[in-house]
């Protein structure tokens, strides 16, 4: 397959077949999960949220809730940290929250292998380069991911990303599938240093002249 090709045509006829099949394949766990959220964490199942997607047009990403709903004395939501519960960490650390995901990628949303989708509100702090980043559908797993997950700067992550919207072909999302599952069998960068996940992005306007190493 040409890397246009299959970047186009075969990827996106992939992603539907995979999905499908994993959705199916992994049922019961996709019910026991959402069992326990709701026994662990009440309602609702789902964490939904906008992020911004293929030439930059925003979406609804599903994942399963790892977090409660409490919040301080003036309504506002506590800090990720304080409403993150071990079983929601467990959640997250065996990616299991991410499986929701996987319905995106039959409706078009999303791609099994491409950049991490952001949060919609991000959109304005992009420079023209780091935009190039939603060239292609964003993904499940990615470049970005097997080369440190959230253990990476924001920066790093830019970079990665739009080397793989100059490399995408079926090489290198095999190559990103078969390094994902021990990483995420390993719980391998999770979260940032001293964070549950990462800290928010603030653009830095660095320009996206290094190298990623593979």
């Amino acid at each position: 397959m040409k890397g246009t090709a299959y970047k186009y045509f075969w990827k996106r006829l992939l992603d539907i077949v995979s999905s499908i099949s994993l959705i199916l394949l992994l049922a019961p766990l996709l019910l026991f999960a959402g069992i326990m959220v709701r026994i662990k964490l009440g309602s609702p199942i789902f964490f939904t949220q906008e992020r911004l997607g293929l030439n930059g047009q925003s979406f609804t990403i599903w994942k399963f809730r790892s977090m409660t709903n409490c919040v301080d004395e003036d309504g506002g939501l506590l800090a990720d940290e304080y409403r993150l519960t071990k079983f929601g960490k467990w959640l997250r650390d065996c990616s299991i929250d991410e499986l929701p995901q996987l319905w995106n990628v039959v409706v078009g949303d999303m791609s099994l292998i491409g950049p991490r989708p952001f949060i919609a509100e991000y959109g304005s702090r992009y420079t023209a380069e780091q935009m190039r980043r939603h060239e292609v559908r964003p993904g499940i797993s990615g470049w970005a991911q097997i080369m440190g997950r959230n253990s990476i700067s924001w920066n790093q992550k830019f970079i990665l990303d739009v080397w793989y919207v100059d490399n995408c072909s079926l090489l290198t999302d095999l190559r990103i599938l078969f390094r994902t599952i021990p990483i995420v069998l390993g719980r391998a960068g999770v979260s940032a240093e001293n964070h549950v996940t990462m800290p928010e992005w603030a653009n830095s306007e660095v320009p996206l002249d290094e190298t990623p190493s593979e």
